[in-house]
């Protein structure tokens, strides 16, 4: 999650699928928004990027921009940064190097500050596709300190 943007890995069956589901998803945001700030109206602009992955190591390179994007962003003299953004689902993510394919949740007790952190159960949906559940792994579990590509 950046200032201006989110980053989402998304399945769906079909387009229009898709299609339903950012647009519940965007309502669903800005509601929660909006709640929180005391404010009304439009939160996010009427668009969304996405793009079909087919490939492995695609699936792969997406998770490490998603779950490292957080270090594209950050300024020169931030300091040392954590091994994740403290708003990303990494703790909760399973293909980590580090942690031999369990959640850094499940090792470190402050993962995830004591206020977002969920009850008891991950906020994140476990994969139905092949590639997103375990094609990517073809190309090796993502290291903490793994960084987007630059282009």
């Amino acid at each position: 999650m950046q200032e201006d943007h989110i980053h989402l890995l998304v399945e769906a069956t079909t387009p229009q699928a898709l299609s339903q589901g950012m647009r519940g998803l965007a309502l669903r945001l800005a509601l929660a928004i909006n709640r929180l700030i005391f404010r009304r109206g439009p939160v996010f602009a009427d668009r969304w990027h996405g793009r079909v992955l087919t490939r492995p190591r695609e699936v792969r390179n997406a998770l490490v921009y998603v779950l490292a994007n957080f270090r594209k962003h950050r300024g020169a003299g931030c300091g040392e940064a954590p091994d994740w953004d403290v708003f990303s689902s990494a703790p909760y993510f399973h293909g980590f190097r580090e942690f031999a394919g369990e959640a850094p949740r499940s090792f470190i007790d402050n993962a995830v500050p004591r206020a977002l952190a969920p009850p008891d159960e991950s906020p994140v949906l476990a994969a139905s596709t092949w590639l997103l559940r375990e094609g990517w792994r073809r190309h090796g579990l993502i290291s903490v300190n793994e960084e987007p590509q630059r282009r």
